[in-house]
């Protein structure tokens, strides 16, 4: 205890020496103040040490960082001030009484005795009236000094605990909040164990402690959350040891012959033993069924697509944009000839153009031979080069398989170029929605959000990039659902925005500012057009604002122009600044935003299905403008 009371006394000294005007109503009760404020930086450094920590772990909530975090938030949010508050108590009681258990220099104690204004005597007036417990709950004096009283000593600290609230969870951003009471709720107790303090130390110290309290969100904010790739890796680190690598990852860089036998060597730390028949009793008549029984085990239910695509291998997707490739079924280093495309004939019967575009017309057509409802995109290819890149890509995206993702099922030669027969779905686009239905609410726009990444996500693990998403390009069916269509498959190499002939890849509002700029293709440009789009859902316009031309919207999505028609009272309005960000690499990854959307719509009792809009009517689908360029 003699410690505590040293400790508390060189602080008050330390306080008095910094600021202690000997002016209304005196200097040692400005320097408890001082002494507040001083005492107020201990929550501050909790929060700026965890948001540190986080900076290097992101959200690995381990034992060994919730202990970190519950040390910091014990010691610096509840220990040191909880005595620190006792201590200045005691030093004025000692003070007052004079028992020598405190000593200060002689002209400090003589400026005790003096006091101005109301305050008298300032040993008896920090040392010698009523603890703050007898003041709230054994009132005695008139209900304007009580009411004074519950704003000294309620109302300020319930005050200060909001910003250390705000401060821990600042800390905790771009990830789950519950580790903030690891610091607000020790605050909190020490804030009510401190009411046996007197009553007027006890208000001015948390008059002390406010306006920190209130600065303390600066450093936590400059310091910043972790960074999406932080975030992202902590997600992968528990799955490096798991299952084994995805077929498609595999087939990007196949192992040469050596490799093989490392991967005969690994299989039994993460695979049962081939040999299955061992564990069943042998028979001369039965080997078959015994053989036969593994299949009879129910395989473990598939991870809901939309929110767990398998990783696709990061350094193949970083060659995409300039060559797509061979297919994984395709040895690399080998050069086929490009696959043969068979005349489609008399086959498809064309009803109605449905969209036009830089590459060509999309048709509503029937398949005659299977008698369904198709969609043909018409891509012209210049030369024999694009002609085979077309091809490799139509026959990856065929192998793209995803419940809100067009299914690619042909493609054929016409007369007037090379023909993609895609599935045809039925419904509105969302630009249409949004035109005449109106913005989107924010649980409707989480799940469109959630949605698209999961095809997107797929796209891009078989190596497809899509480059051209906007509100046009995404379908609502009947059901309410949203579809993604209508896949960019011509390529040529050194593809950029503006080829040599001057088409433009891409619709320049929902241009990343990378690709107007002339950069290739990415993931992360697929994102960001993305993230535009859930924009223009929510406020009905471009992010960037509209333009009076194409080459206007291309320059000021080039230039990086700011944001201007992002929506202001969205709950997704931080993840949508994030996604848009105009450096590639500081954008979070389709994966992350669908957890972090996920864990929004739980929070707010929502669950993940259901449609995303209301359900477009019949009347509405066969009133819609079906002659609007799809590019």
């Amino acid at each position: 205890m003699d410690a505590v009371l040293e400790l508390a006394a060189s602080l008050l000294s330390f306080a008095h020496s910094i600021f202690g005007p000997g002016i209304c109503p005196g200097d040692w009760v400005w320097a408890t103040s001082t002494a507040g404020a001083l005492i107020a930086l201990l929550p501050v450094l909790a929060t700026v040490v965890i948001a540190l920590v986080r900076k290097f772990t992101g959200n690995t909530y381990n034992p060994v960082t919730l202990g970190v975090f519950g040390v910091v938030g014990g010691v610096a949010a509840f220990l040191l001030p909880w005595l620190l508050f006792n201590g200045v108590g005691s030093v004025y009681r000692s003070v007052f009484t004079g028992d020598g258990e405190v000593t200060f220099s002689a002209e400090e104690m003589r400026s005790f005795q003096e006091g101005t204004c109301w305050v008298g005597p300032q040993n008896s007036y920090l040392g010698g009236r009523a603890t703050g417990y007898e003041v709230l709950f054994h009132p005695y004096e008139s209900w304007p000094m009580y009411l004074l009283r519950i704003g000294g000593l309620v109302v300020v600290p319930a005050v200060c605990l909001l910003f250390v609230i705000l401060q821990a969870r600042a800390a905790m951003r771009r990830g789950p909040k519950w580790p903030s009471r690891l610091v607000w709720i020790p605050f909190a107790l020490m804030a009510v164990l401190s009411l046996p303090v007197e009553a007027n130390t006890a208000a001015h110290l948390w008059l002390g402690f406010l306006p920190i309290s209130i600065l303390g969100l600066v450093p936590v904010y400059v310091i910043g959350p972790p960074s999406w790739s932080t975030v992202e890796r902590n997600y992968q680190k528990p799955e490096a040891g798991g299952p084994p690598p995805p077929p498609q990852a595999q087939a990007h860089n196949p192992p040469p012959q050596p490799p093989p036998q490392h991967s005969q060597q690994k299989p039994p730390p993460y695979v049962p033993p081939p040999p299955m028949p061992k564990y069943v009793p042998p028979g001369p008549g039965q080997q078959q069924p015994s053989v036969r029984q593994p299949p009879v085990f129910a395989p473990p239910p598939l991870p809901n697509p939309t929110l767990r695509e398998p990783e696709p291998d990061r350094a193949a997707i970083g060659k995409l944009a300039a060559d797509p490739g061979p297919l994984p079924f395709t040895p690399r280093g080998a050069t086929p000839p490009p696959p043969p495309v068979k005349p489609s004939g008399s086959r498809f019967r064309k009803v109605r153009a449905l969209g036009h575009g830089g590459f060509g017309t999309v048709w509503l057509a029937v398949d005659t031979q299977l008698d369904r409802t198709v969609a043909v995109k018409m891509a012209h290819a210049p030369d024999a080069e694009t002609e085979e890149r077309m091809l490799r890509e139509a026959r990856a995206l065929a192998a793209v398989h995803h419940p809100n993702c067009v299914r690619v099922y042909d493609i054929v030669a016409e007369p007037d170029g090379l023909g993609l027969v895609m599935e045809y779905i039925e419904g509105q686009p969302l630009a249409d929605r949004v035109a005449k239905g109106g913005p989107l609410d924010d649980v409707a726009v989480a799940r469109l959000w959630i949605t698209m990444a999961g095809a997107l996500s797929a796209a891009h693990a078989k190596g497809v990039l899509h480059r051209d998403v906007k509100p046009s390009n995404i379908i609502i069916d009947p059901n309410g659902n949203a579809h993604l269509i209508d896949f960019g498959i011509a390529r040529s190499k050194g593809d950029s925005t503006l080829t040599a002939t001057g088409m433009m890849v891409g619709t320049p509002d929902f241009l990343a500012s990378e690709t107007a700029a002339g950069a290739n293709a990415t993931p992360a440009s697929d994102a960001w057009q993305l993230a535009a789009t859930v924009s223009y859902a929510l406020t009905g316009k471009p992010p960037r604002g509209t333009r009076d031309n194409a080459m206007a919207a291309l320059m000021a999505a080039a230039k990086g122009e700011p944001l201007s028609e992002l929506p202001m009272r969205s709950a997704h309005r931080r993840l949508l600044f994030a996604s848009l960000d105009s450096e590639p690499a500081r954008r979070p990854t389709l994966n992350a935003v669908a957890r972090e959307l996920s864990d929004w719509l739980g929070r707010e009792g929502h669950t993940e299905t259901g449609p995303v809009t209301q359900i477009v009517r019949r009347s509405a689908i066969e009133g819609a403008d079906r002659t609007r360029p799809m590019r």
